[in-house]
């Protein structure tokens, strides 16, 4: 049986006790607010790429914020329910933070859930200036501070959260010593453990400790589990697997986004991409064009972009050069190119 109280906030998702951000997560209901690169900490696990590593600069997903309005267009595009604060420490730039909270809450309401992750343990002015604005802090102590961490700075940050009405909770990486972590759980809404990814600016001290990845597909590092197995049988604790974020919560998102921007003759896969069809050619049969008007298409000079299977099917009476197109939604990186 599964140990420990039940979490306060949680709720249940497949069997499994998880925070409110945390099931938005799962239905990829969640806009990922990347509000800075700076950070003050040096984790040698970090996998904040190169292009956004110590760069102040703010993403809604993966689109660059040139304005506030930015947020709320990427917002829209996928439906979110919630947004996840993250950098980077959101905490060194917490005006902009507040500016971007208030503009959500303003926009969607009270009801827009909106977590966020810190490696700094907010102080009592800190949590009152996010007070209303943030739902839900998620506390990121570094592996040293965790063999003492009920007298540490984090138990008394997690203690005023919880007082001031935040859910509170813990995310790591798998790492050794997650054990020392249970002590803390009683002052907790959840701890959620991530499991440790290869990353290319973490790749060199991965090496040095020797880690490997578990496969040649996946960056999830080779045994980190193991470390959590005993902590992970309470009912606070959730485990973050790397294939959960790729296969999941990502493929949930881009069928939110699908669903929202997708032509009426993109076909949206089970993965959340969309398909369609590319013909360039400057002349077409006579009798292909009403087949293109009734199933829809978009013509870019000499480029016509329609439903692939039309395509397909009068391949042999077509003139020019024929390809079948999977990418991200919403313009988003193509995934294949077939020709045809």
């Amino acid at each position: 049986m599964p140990m420990g109280e039940v979490p306060r906030l949680a709720r249940e998702v497949d069997g499994v006790m998880l925070s409110s951000g945390c099931v938005l997560c799962h239905e990829g209901a969640k806009l990922v607010l990347f509000v800075t690169g700076r950070c003050r900490r040096t984790c040698w696990y970090c996998p904040l790429s190169r292009e956004r590593k110590g760069k102040d600069a703010a993403y809604a997903n993966d689109r660059r914020i040139e304005s506030p309005e930015d947020i709320l267009a990427e917002a829209e595009i996928m439906s979110a329910l919630g947004t996840g604060v993250t950098g980077g420490e959101p905490l060194l730039v917490l005006d902009r933070v507040i500016e971007y909270c208030r503009l959500l809450k303003q926009t969607y309401g009270p009801e827009h859930q909106i977590h966020m992750y810190t490696g700094i343990a907010p102080d009592e002015e800190t949590l009152r200036r996010l007070s209303g604005l943030v739902d839900e802090i998620r506390l990121h102590p570094p592996q040293e501070d965790w063999p003492t961490i009920t007298e540490s700075e984090w138990a008394a940050s997690a203690r005023k959260a919880r007082e001031l009405g935040f859910e509170i909770g813990i995310e790591v990486p798998a790492l050794p010593g997650l054990e020392h972590l249970e002590a803390i759980l009683p002052l907790l809404d959840f701890l959620n453990i991530n499991e440790l990814e290869w990353g290319d600016t973490c790749a060199a001290a991965m090496r040095e400790r020797g880690y490997e990845t578990e496969d040649g597909l996946h960056n999830a590092v080779s045994g980190c589990r193991s470390w959590s197995e005993t902590l992970a049988k309470n009912l606070k604790v959730h485990w973050c697997s790397s294939s959960f974020k790729d296969s999941v919560q990502l493929r949930e998102r881009l069928k939110r986004i699908a669903g929202n921007t997708a032509r009426p003759f993109d076909e949206i896969t089970d993965d959340g991409t969309i398909v369609y069809g590319v013909l360039e050619s400057a002349q077409l049969p006579g009798d292909f064009l009403p087949l293109l008007e009734e199933e829809g298409y978009e013509r870019l000079g000499d480029r016509i972009e329609t439903a692939w299977w039309l395509l397909v099917e009068h391949a042999a009476d077509l003139p020019g050069k024929k390809e079948i197109v999977e990418r991200y939604p919403n313009g988003g990186m193509i995934v294949e190119v077939t020709p045809v």
